[in-house]
């Protein structure tokens, strides 16, 4: 997919609060500090379009990207690891489940997964509902670039041999770098039909 246009259109701290003008929404997921604001940055062609930041837990709220005037991409809060007190922590989880279970323009997922690590207990709730949801999600792993080639290989095998099981995933597990520029066109291929798709095919 070749990036033309992005702007920042708002920022939405409940559901009613986003877009709803009939463009696909795509939604980004992940940990805290999985990475999330520097893969959003390397997918839109931008350097600091989504804020990163060293303290885990930075975003708070629904972040909402116009790309090429055509769809959305939704910068999702992180969950686990949020530096922030339990009430805004406690407020995360019922936003995000409410967008995510009753926008009608939402098309697919990206969940961002941190390569050194198994996927833990939130990864996997989020993956049962989403499956009960009948939401298409893409498992991406990131910090690939942290690990040495060798190591990197046999954890994405593991990786893969792990989720072959789920038949909820769309495709294929997708290593993605900014750092190394790995994996940014393989993923765009892989959302781009689900985006320019009618609902209901």
């Amino acid at each position: 997919m070749k990036i033309k246009t992005v702007e920042f259109i708002k920022s939405a701290a409940e559901f009613s609060q986003a877009p709803f003008d009939g463009r696909p929404h795509l939604a980004v997921a992940g940990r805290s500090n999985v990475g999330k604001s520097t893969l959003i940055n390397y997918l839109l062609g931008r350097r600091s379009l989504a804020r990163t930041s060293g303290k885990p837990g930075h975003t708070r709220l629904l972040n909402f990207f116009l790309v090429n005037d055509a769809f959305y991409l939704v910068d999702l809060p992180g969950y686990g690891y949020a530096a922030v007190d339990r009430q805004t922590k406690g407020q995360w989880g019922p936003m995000v489940h409410n967008y995510l279970e009753n926008h009608e323009d939402i098309r697919a997922l990206l969940l961002l997964m941190d390569l050194r690590r198994e996927a833990g207990s939130e990864e996997v709730k989020l993956m049962s509902w989403l499956g009960d949801a009948g939401l298409p999600f893409f498992p991406v792993l990131t910090k690939i670039d942290k690990l040495k080639p060798q190591a990197r290989a046999k954890k994405i095998r593991l990786w893969q041999k792990s989720m072959l099981e789920d038949e909820e995933f769309v495709g294929e597990l997708l290593p993605v770098s900014a750092h190394l520029k790995k994996g940014r066109e393989e993923l765009w291929a892989r959302v781009e039909p689900l985006l320019l798709s009618e609902p209901d095919d």
